[in-house]
This record gives structure tokens, sequence and C-alpha cells, in this order.
């Protein structure tokens, strides 16, 4: 303020209200949580999994029917190929990774455009692995 006069900055203020605008978006972006199992079926290799990290004033929301990767593995000097399937156990602490775009119509292998413009969806979260700490 000189002699009475404010001195705004106008960039100072567009930068700040960008800015604002950018950290609101970019806190809404998945990529990847801390997660505890609350139930698996070894059917569908699917689990009921609840977030660990708050980031609001309440717990996050339980996320549902989330699939589990396994593995397709042939060990060295064998020609036997081997499948693992996961088994997920109520406690574990896991790690899932939220796809980029809806993963629904990539289930059939053919490339295909997503029904929605979800990025970073929960809805869209696989579970990758068991933290070794849980094991």
């Amino acid at each position: 303020m000189r002699g009475g006069i404010v001195n705004n900055d106008p960039s100072g203020v567009l930068y700040q209200a960008v800015s604002g605008l950018m950290n609101a978006k970019l806190s809404q972006v998945r990529v990847g949580l801390a997660c505890r199992v609350v139930s698996f079926d070894p059917s569908s290799c699917t689990a009921d999994i609840q977030p660990l990290i708050r980031t609001a004033g309440n717990d996050p929301a339980m996320i549902h029917n989330v699939p589990v990767l396994g593995q397709r593995l042939m060990l060295e000097g064998t020609v036997e190929e081997l499948v693992y399937k996961p088994r997920l156990k109520t406690g574990d602490l896991v790690f899932a990774v939220c796809a980029d775009r809806e993963l629904k119509n990539a289930r059939t292998g053919q490339v295909a455009a997503p029904d929605t413009g979800r990025r970073h969806s929960v809805n869209d979260a696989v579970i990758v692995g068991v933290f070794s700490w849980s094991l």
C-alpha cells in the first residue's frame, strides 16, 4: 500500500487462483493407495478394500470388487508354465493402483474406447501386491 493506494499485483492474484485450482484438481487424482483387505473372493479374484490414508475429516470409503493381479510364470530351465492366482486374507495390507482410464472395456482384450471420462478413479483400482510387512 503506497499513499493510501492498494498495490494489487494481477499476476500474483492470477497465480494464486490457478495454483489453488490445480491443487484442488490434483488432490482428486488417485494413483496408488495403501489399503487393508476387508474381504476376498477367490472365485472372482476380487477384494473389498479399505484405503488407509485419511486426507479429509472422514475415513475414506471402502472400495468394492477390486481385481487382484495374478501371475503366469515359467521357471528357468523348465517348459512347464505355472499360474499363480492370488490368495488374500482379511487384514492383509495391499497396494492398489488406479488406472489412467476406465478398465471395463479392456477386459475383452480388444482395443476399445472407455464408456466414461473417468481418470485415476478408485472405481478402476487394481491390487498389485501385498506389502511384505503384512505377510
